[in-house]
């Protein structure tokens, strides 16, 4: 919006050109997501508690989560005015790529509002199931898909981390990949949010990478020179990102331990589908294993422990999945846990970002 309004003025005032350049506006967006969350933290903390809008903790849990019963969660939903306003503020409004990301922030934000009001309605730790998860997850993916088709063909080539001359091409069969990247990444940063902090910090290092990794796509020469697909517009998902880090960041500040917050379903179904949608839309899918490593770990752990209670009739490879309950139940502090998992979610960041020449 703000794009739209002051660019023009730069044939009047030269200081206005600075709105042309996408660094300054992912900047802007970062800072006005994180102070968005400073400003409204406080406010939406005590708005939330007056509506008793509590988490609620599964019972089979680690017992020390017990005491977190109650502490106000839904924090999502300010994350998600945060990034929103901050992307439509500072993003070219007519950029196709960065509504396609908004939509689907949004779309999987109402699943995750919707799985959170049930659990808190009720009292209870069941919410929407997974199987209507995944559908309206498989619903919003496919209604932004129609919207890249009617603006253009897409490529369906996959860019391979350290390889500039492997480009497989799937075909038909990308869609329901692309299908899984968001619908996996949604579900496996949800299944991350278990400790204070514990997702909030991962997402902010993603989405820094992330930014890069878009700013490159959309530029044709630095495209061409590090030998990445180039994206037409996909510079601009570079604010979107910018402003899910600033807003991550601001989120951590009320989340970090003793947390205030929970981001709740409505902020890690969110998030997560955002990672996903950005890693398609710059043509970086792959990238996200290694950067987002965190996430696929706490996935793994959790499907590779269901599998092996099934397929033994009851043993188990971890104490208790997702995998951060692993290592609390080893007699970790919640603490050096979630740091332990930052430092890692750092190190496959600077991995993620070697490859850009390393090809």
């Amino acid at each position: 919006m703000l794009y739209h309004l002051l660019y023009p003025l730069h044939e009047y005032f030269a200081l206005f050109n600075v709105f042309r350049y996408i660094t300054f506006r992912t900047a802007c967006a970062a800072l006005t997501a994180l102070f968005i969350m400073f400003i409204l933290g406080p406010w939406f903390i005590r708005k939330v508690t007056r509506l008793q809008f509590g988490q609620v903790v599964r019972d089979d849990g680690p017992q020390s989560h017990l005491k977190k019963q109650g502490t106000p969660s839904m924090g999502g939903v300010l994350i998600g005015l945060a990034l929103t306003l901050s992307t439509l503020l500072w993003a070219d409004l007519t950029n196709v790529l960065v509504w396609v990301s908004v939509l689907v922030f949004i779309g999987c934000a109402l699943i995750g509002f919707t799985d959170d009001y049930l659990k808190i309605s009720k009292k209870s730790s069941a919410g929407l199931s997974g199987r209507w998860k995944l559908l309206l997850q498989a619903i919003i993916i496919v209604g932004c898909a129609g919207l890249l088709v009617l603006h253009g063909e897409w490529d369906t080539r996959l860019s391979i981390p350290f390889f500039k001359e492997i480009r497989p091409d799937l075909g038909l069969l990308y869609a329901p990949f692309a299908l899984l990247v968001i619908a996996g990444a949604s579900n496996a940063v949800n299944l991350t949010d278990g400790l204070d902090g514990l997702a909030a910090g991962p997402i902010a290092i993603t989405a820094a990478v992330y930014t890069i990794f878009a700013y490159v796509a959309g530029h044709v020469v630095l495209s061409g020179y590090l030998h990445l697909p180039y994206v037409a517009g996909a510079g601009e998902l570079a604010i979107f990102c910018g402003a899910m880090m600033g807003a991550s960041l601001g989120f951590l500040w009320y989340n970090a331990h003793p947390a205030e917050i929970f981001m709740g379903d409505v902020g890690s179904l969110s998030l997560g589908g955002a990672l996903g949608a950005v890693a398609v839309l710059s043509k970086q899918e792959i990238l996200l294993v290694i950067v987002g490593g965190v996430f696929v770990a706490e996935a793994l752990s959790v499907m590779l422990q269901v599998g092996y209670f099934k397929l033994t009739g009851g043993k188990r490879i971890f104490r208790m999945a997702p995998i951060h309950h692993h290592f609390e139940l080893m007699g970790w502090p919640e603490t050096k846990v979630v740091i332990r998992f930052w430092i890692i979610s750092v190190i496959l960041g600077l991995i993620a970002l070697s490859t850009l020449k390393l090809r």
